[in-house]
């Protein structure tokens, strides 16, 4: 019996006994089925209600151009056998492997905890759906049926980029060409959701996890669940905090937030890259903040000592890893505005002659203290972080 005929057969039988008690003069009963009566009417017109939002949604779903593929959830069930191999989870779901009947492999991201109407599930469909860029992680369909919601996503074979930066395995270790190309790419993803889509998209939480790499070790920017879009002639938009402790920029504390938050955690995750090392690193009793170590190196005039130790490779590079260093400490100003764009990043990267970036400047008056993390760490609620997805 589906729960709707359920509901049906409950509240039949209870009105029978109400007219039994009423008939019989059973005061008692009257009222005790009266109560029960009115909580299933509750329940039932509850679901009524449910349903209806639900399809409402589902039904906007189909009518959005551009959308990827939708699948139903049996076919997604298929195509992961059952949601057996999962390949991580987060703060918004399980993430598993899948294969396509075409073959290809793909990564489902089963979302929970959500009700009917969804934003952050539609702002991923909507965003994710209507770009495409090489840099970008490709969304390859999703199901909105009843409530399950699912993200199909391109499968990146080497995972997300924590996996590599923080592996303390020489076997593992990437060296720095590799890097460096990693560093590029993530650049011009971002400068394309910048500056390049119909209307300025902001990540909102750039971190290792949240970049994927495949087979040949190209980056992508993924996960656009905080992204947050706003018209091109604004110059700043004004949401409620979000994002991850240690990269998020000091703005956050006033809410004026522009895409230059986005160059802030870029300048942490290359920091990141460089030193092999985790921004807040519990590990480390007396340095666990690489911001702070940063600034100190270079008060010290020892940046030299940052770069990652477990790769040959990297100190066979180390000067061309320290200009890199600077870069990053041009990214991690305080004042946003004194921070470039991403697509002046790129250029730079790229030896454009007229995107020079003047990183012999002295920035270390400049340089972001590691303060801001910490009252965002005490300042945030849980439920607002967004951890590994």
């Amino acid at each position: 019996m589906n729960p709707n005929a359920r509901c049906y057969f409950i509240m039949t039988t209870l009105f029978i006994l109400l007219i039994i008690a009423v008939i019989v003069n059973f005061d008692l009963l009257f009222w005790i089925v009266l109560c029960v009566l009115l909580i299933v009417l509750g329940v039932f017109f509850f679901r009524r209600y449910r349903y209806g939002a639900q399809k409402v949604e589902e039904d906007h779903l189909d009518n959005m151009s551009g959308m990827p593929t939708r699948f139903s959830y049996e076919e997604l069930k298929n195509f992961t056998k059952n949601f057996s191999n999962k390949l991580g989870e987060g703060g918004f779901g399980f993430v598993f492997h899948g294969a396509l009947s075409s073959g290809s492999e793909v990564a489902v991201k089963h979302l929970f905890g959500i009700g009917p109407v969804n934003k952050s599930f539609i702002a991923e469909v909507q965003t994710i759906g209507s770009i495409h860029h090489f840099n970008l992680v490709s969304l390859v369909g999703f199901c909105a049926e009843k409530f399950n919601r699912l993200l199909v996503y391109e499968f990146m074979a080497n995972g997300s980029l924590d996996r590599w930066i923080f592996n303390k395995n020489q076997d593992l270790s990437l060296d720095w060409q590799v890097r460096k190309k990693i560093i590029l790419d993530i650049a011009k993803g971002l400068a394309y959701l910048h500056e390049d889509c119909n209307r300025k998209i902001i990540h909102l939480d750039i971190k290792p996890q949240n970049i994927l790499l495949d087979e040949n070790f190209n980056a992508k920017v993924s996960d656009f669940g905080l992204s947050k879009l706003i018209e091109k002639d604004q110059s700043q938009v004004v949401t409620s905090m979000r994002g991850t402790p240690g990269y998020m920029a000091p703005e956050w504390l006033s809410s004026i937030i522009t895409e230059k938050v986005d160059v802030y955690s870029f300048g942490i995750v290359v920091l990141e890259i460089l030193c092999g090392r985790r921004i807040i690193d519990e590990s480390q009793q007396n340095e666990r903040y690489l911001l702070e170590l940063f600034r100190r190196k270079q008060e010290e005039g020892q940046l030299l000592d940052l770069v990652d130790k477990c790769n040959d490779d990297m100190q066979s590079n180390v000067a061309e890893v320290v200009e890199m260093l600077k870069v990053a400490a041009w990214c991690l100003q305080t004042e946003y505005a004194n921070r470039p764009s991403m697509s002046t990043l790129v250029k730079h990267f790229e030896g454009s002659a007229d995107a020079v970036i003047n990183v012999n400047e002295d920035f270390q008056n400049e340089l972001t203290t590691q303060a801001p993390a910490e009252s965002f760490a005490s300042s945030i609620t849980p439920s607002v972080l967004s951890g590994p997805r």
